[in-house]
């Protein structure tokens, strides 16, 4: 089962579920609830294997860094339907990840629902029921979580449903976490307390219920949650920033707590070596760049050790590991300098980084990656906590530990954060920490539209080319839903200010 990844494996469920194109496309599904399936434990795992294999799309694999050219952090480049999303052009008909993470989280949602229906029908022990259905709760949560971040409220279904059925006004957003915190409690009761091996376990819920929790300012049990993974010591941080983002890092990582897991070949001719070491389709901001502090401590404003003619030197070893300059050669794992072949200059002068495999170079259309994207670590449990907690009571000693703990990790060694903060200075402290620990990781642009800082940030910044970013805080701060789905559920009701 741990290598539900491998195409094979989604079996009878992929291959129908796969084929629908949206959510209320899914039919027919009578031939998977035949007496022919279902029928003993290997069509359980493939089942299984099946949803799983929902989180190897778009929404939740490597190309969620390009969320990062919404979030400010990065510039898309070639010509990307992204460029004009940054620059505020959001409408239901424009496509790219406007309608495909609205259609990739419902496949999900209905490879949940259907596994949920069928598989007591399967002649396995009721453990394993148990335990296989904690999973596709977790799973089901982390869809649902998905959409309520971008779209707000959503049609809620926690069962198969016709095309008639299916045709319903969105749920309130309060009742769509509603609902994904009663499957993250069923799932945490039901799960292993183990370390992550590929499936779901307690500490994996229970980091996406703090995660839930967070961004919904619940701040208390927020902490509370984030807390108990911290405190049943399952898992710690890894002592290579670099190649936890790497195949060669990544099997029994202890801060891993819930990836995207490929196994080469089996990556698509898009994966990331191919889009960000070859292509180049994304650019690194200098404004995260600039954000990066000195090895001292201190903002390059005032470190006394920032060298204005080489922006590498001192700087926090993140920073190194996360971006490149466009003209950087590369060292390989053999000690090889390794050239580029990038077939697009940068429009920033950076390159990323983080997730990309130097082994592979030189790039071409044969590559296939097998690095898995990680969705949930440790670091971010750490860093939840702090945040809540400050948010909650202030700063208090675990507050500092929590953080202090991210900047020591092995490699990277950064100085512990200044003592004697106020909460409103914590709370700048933690945001900036989260910045440069999850720089393109996809995760700046949730930050910014959950802190309410987008619309004053997005608006400072201007794109290679003279084009001026832009964000109307009295609609972007949710997807519009997507035309084609307007089109065929007539009681949909379109986020606000959008046409």
């Amino acid at each position: 089962m741990n290598k539900y990844i491998k195409l094979f494996t989604i079996g009878i469920l992929g291959i129908y579920l796969t084929s629908c194109s949206k959510f209320l496309d899914k039919d027919p599904l009578d031939q998977l609830s035949s007496p022919t399936f279902w029928s003993n434990q290997n069509e359980v795992d493939m089942a299984l294997a099946g949803v799983y294999a929902r989180i190897l799309s778009s929404t939740f694999n490597h190309n969620t860094m390009f969320w990062d050219v919404l979030g400010g952090d990065v510039c898309a480049n070639q010509g990307s339907g992204l460029v004009a999303l940054g620059q505020g052009l959001i409408e239901p008909t424009s496509g790219s990840i406007v309608s495909s993470i609205y259609n990739e989280c419902y496949r999900g949602i209905s490879s949940c629902n259907f596994f949920l229906e069928n598989v007591d029908r399967a002649p396995v022990p009721d453990n394993i029921k148990t335990q296989y259905k904690a999973e596709v709760l977790f799973l089901r949560a982390m869809f649902y979580f998905t959409l309520s971040e971008f779209y707000g409220g959503v049609p809620l279904h926690t069962s198969l449903v016709t095309i008639a059925e299916a045709k319903v006004k969105q749920s309130t957003k309060a009742e769509v976490v509603t609902q994904i915190l009663a499957d993250l409690e069923t799932a945490i009761s039901s799960l292993p307390n183990t370390g992550y091996n590929g499936h779901a376990v307690r500490g994996t819920a229970l980091a996406l219920k703090a995660k839930v929790l967070l961004h919904n300012e619940q701040w208390g049990p927020a902490a509370e949650a984030a807390n108990l993974v911290i405190q049943e010591g399952k898992f710690d941080l890894f002592d290579n920033y670099r190649t936890l983002f790497l195949a060669t890092g990544q099997s029994g990582n202890p801060e891993i707590l819930m990836s995207a897991r490929y196994l080469n070949p089996d990556r698509s001719a898009e994966g990331p070596d191919i889009q960000f070491a070859w292509h180049g389709t994304i650019n690194p901001r200098a404004e995260l760049v600039d954000d990066y502090e000195c090895t001292d401590g201190l903002p390059i404003t005032s470190s006394p050790l920032y060298n204005t003619a080489n922006w590498r030197l001192n700087r926090d070893p993140r920073l190194l590991m996360t971006v490149k300059a466009f003209e950087d050669k590369v060292i390989n794992s053999a000690g090889v300098e390794m050239g580029f072949n990038y077939n697009a200059q940068s429009g920033t002068g950076f390159e990323p980084v983080k997730g990309l495999n130097w082994d592979a170079l030189p790039v071409d259309y044969g590559t296939k990656s097998e690095q898995d994207w990680v969705l949930l670590r440790y670091s971010e449990v750490l860093l939840m906590y702090a945040e809540a907690k400050n948010e909650a009571t202030g700063p208090d000693q675990s507050v500092y530990d929590a953080i202090n703990e991210v900047r020591a990790r092995p490699g990277v060694n950064m100085p512990p954060i200044p003592t004697g903060l106020t909460q409103p200075q914590m709370r700048e402290r933690i945001r900036h920490e989260r910045r440069v620990e999850f720089g393109l990781e996809g995760k700046r642009y949730w930050d910014i539209k959950r802190w309410k800082t987008a619309e004053t940030y997005i608006p400072t910044l201007v794109d290679p080319g003279g084009n001026q970013r832009a964000f109307d805080a009295s609609k972007h701060y949710l997807f519009p839903f997507p035309q084609s789905e307007m089109d065929v559920n007539e009681n949909l009701v379109q986020n606000p200010n959008y046409n």
